[in-house]
């Protein structure tokens, strides 16, 4: 149980504010260059932080074995989306380049 608070605890103070960040479009210039379509990043990054909520705070309350089951499925739904939604961003951006 301890092992949830600490990983909940610790992606909601590194990607969460990364992923608004970048989902409103605020990066350093440094690194706008490289994380080209930057609001993108940020929902994928989102969907990415969405799964330790998804998988925490249902065993934290106690639901029952289903909910936390269903939730679990919802958060790797949520993860793959935010994975597609980077590859392809970052496929159609490379295919723009090489142009």
């Amino acid at each position: 149980m301890i092992w949830q608070w600490i990983g909940l605890a610790l992606f909601s103070c590194t990607l969460l504010p990364a992923g608004l960040a970048m989902a409103a479009g605020r990066v350093p210039a440094r690194l706008r260059a490289r994380l080209a379509p930057v609001r993108v990043h940020g929902w994928a990054l989102l969907g990415l932080y969405a799964v330790a909520p998804l998988n925490a705070i249902p065993r934290l309350a106690g639901a029952a074995p289903e909910v936390s089951l269903a939730l679990t499925a919802a958060a790797g739904i949520v993860a793959v989306a935010g994975c597609l939604a980077l590859g392809l961003t970052r496929l159609k951006a490379a295919q723009n380049g090489s142009r």
